[in-house]
């Protein structure tokens, strides 16, 4: 068997159907992706020679047992996303799911168009992780379903449509000096009318736009390295240590020291669900089932 290409996405499934029928939706994704899947539901798994780009658990219906193998599986890898596929589905289910950070919830069967925006969003995330400059650059990937043409052909939508790459550029470059003139010249606009409509579509104003952009990358880097603060402060846009301090102060209301030893005092990985929360979900479905 010759070896997957470097850039191929690895996905490792696990199956908690009642009947072990994954291979079915597995089959879907083996053309474009390597997939293995896991003997058993064995968590050991997780610890082979090669780190899975995502792991993707398949439910027919989700039952507390399964539910919280999700959660030890985000307990003991954090940094690997999961895409959780399922039959059985419900909003308080979905709710979970978005709480326990699950990075996809897909409700099966897939439709063509469903699979070929998870491929995409998949291939991104995978360049955007495996990208040298990760933590530089954060290019958006397009991860949640296309607008319905409802929506999308609307003149509110149009006017919005504008701002779409002036947002790329500002996520690209926000730790750098930024010309709003400029960029209101490009999408053209008066720099009053751009100064408007951006706060109308952002809910904030330009340099509080960026502001916050300069601070969750801030916050990012306390968090997840080992950079001296005033480092930081250079490497997320300012010029001057004193005021990228009292800067975040006033955005976090701690300086960045603070944020960071409070930060280290907690678990890093996600809060758990507790039993009453699981028990919620399990019987949300079971409910659904009966009628």
């Amino acid at each position: 068997m010759k070896p997957e290409p470097a850039n191929t996405p690895f996905l490792l499934w696990f199956d908690l159907t009642r009947d072990r029928s994954a291979e079915a939706l597995v089959a879907h994704f083996r053309s474009t992706c390597e997939c293995r899947l896991a003997k058993d539901a064995a968590l050991s798994e997780l610890e082979g020679d090669r780190q899975p780009d995502m792991v993707c658990i398949h439910y027919d219906r989700p039952d507390m047992p399964g539910l919280n193998l999700l959660l030890e599986i985000k307990r003991r890898s954090p940094s690997i996303p999961i895409a959780m596929f399922t039959v059985q589905h419900s909003e308080e289910l979905a709710v979970w799911a978005m709480r326990s950070r699950v990075w996809e919830y897909m409700v099966l069967p897939l439709c063509t168009a469903e699979k070929d925006r998870f491929l995409h969003a998949l291939q991104q995330l995978c360049e955007l992780r495996r990208s040298t400059h990760f933590h530089a650059k954060k290019p958006l990937i397009e991860h949640g379903p296309s607008l319905p043409d409802s929506i999308r052909l609307t003149a509110e939508h149009h006017k919005h449509q504008a701002l779409n790459n002036v947002l790329l550029y500002i996520d690209q470059h926000f730790r750098d000096s930024i010309d709003q003139k400029e960029l209101a010249k490009r999408c053209g606009m008066t720099t009053f009318r751009f100064s408007r409509l951006f706060k109308e579509v952002n809910g904030l104003g330009f340099m509080e736009y960026i502001l916050s952009k300069r601070m969750d990358y801030a916050k990012d880097l306390l968090d997840n390295s080992q950079m001296p603060i005033t480092s930081i402060g250079y490497e997320v846009g300012f010029k001057d240590p004193s005021y990228f301090a009292r800067a975040f102060k006033q955005f976090a209301g701690c300086t960045p020291s603070e944020y960071r030893q409070v930060r280290r005092a907690e678990t890093p990985a996600a809060a758990p669900a507790s039993v009453e929360e699981l028990t919620e979900v399990v019987e949300s479905l079971q409910l659904r089932a009966e009628l």
